[in-house]
């Protein structure tokens, strides 16, 4: 039984896997507390292992850190970017300031697929390329459609945001401010999406495969016209960052 957790800016994600089967579910990461843990993991069993990867505070680490130690005596284990793991050759010169979400990312890919330009849809949007070698080619980061509907609430007056978008992606040029504020950025992940679908076959050749994953990953998908959904793509890494044994 092993009980992985990836911890993002925005939330924790978290998976418990059983002989009958693996549950999952969220957690808000703001306001993060021993008492919602406790909400959402009172149910479970004591875990064999509790693995982790974080991009957020130290204190919100503390907060897993401690309820694993009050809760079940045991030391929560955290992942962190190597220069070289399961078969992957980081490319960054100072390689522990890779995200280890994105770095547990291409180990899952890589693993999975061997060549793949990995996309992970989330408060940023990461795009990394790993060829058939393992070689990490390097990648992008670019703000994802929260961030960017945020960045326009923070800095612009007199502009009502609509709702966030669900159902099918629009990039149609909208008809009220509203409408061309809420369709202009799905039109800019539209066009990351669309150069990534150009440039990955290109730098990596015929074979390799976009792999996406991430909250706004479907999204992506629509307007990418290609690639597969890979929904624990981080959680996976944990396999080959921190393996049993």
């Amino acid at each position: 039984m092993m009980l992985d957790i990836d911890i993002g800016n925005t939330r924790l994600k978290w998976r418990y896997g059983t002989p009958q089967g693996v549950q999952r579910g969220f957690v808000d990461t703001a306001g993060l507390s021993e008492k919602r843990l406790q909400q959402c993991w009172s149910g479970l069993e004591r875990p064999q292992r509790v693995r982790f990867v974080s991009v957020a505070s130290a204190e919100i680490e503390q907060v897993l850190l401690q309820y694993c130690r009050r809760q079940w005596s045991m030391m929560a284990e955290k992942a962190l970017s190597q220069p070289f793991q399961a078969g992957v050759v980081n490319s960054y010169a100072n390689f522990k300031t890779l995200g280890a979400d994105r770095w547990l990312a291409m180990l899952a890919g890589f693993n999975r697929a061997g060549s793949c330009c990995v996309v992970d849809c989330g408060s940023a949007v990461t795009v990394d390329y790993v060829d058939s070698a393992g070689q990490h080619l390097g990648g992008y980061i670019a703000p994802g459609l929260r961030l960017m509907r945020n960045g326009l609430l923070g800095n612009t007056r007199q502009i009502y945001l609509p709702a966030e978008a669900q159902g099918r992606f629009d990039t149609s040029p909208g008809r009220s401010t509203e409408e061309a504020v809420g369709q202009g950025i799905e039109l800019m992940l539209a066009a990351l999406a669309q150069r990534v679908v150009r440039d990955y076959p290109v730098l990596l050749g015929a074979r390799a495969r976009l792999l996406v994953t991430g909250g706004d990953g479907v999204r992506f998908l629509d307007a990418a016209g290609e690639g597969e959904w890979c929904a624990d793509l981080v959680l996976d890494g944990l396999d080959w960052a921190l393996p049993e044994g």
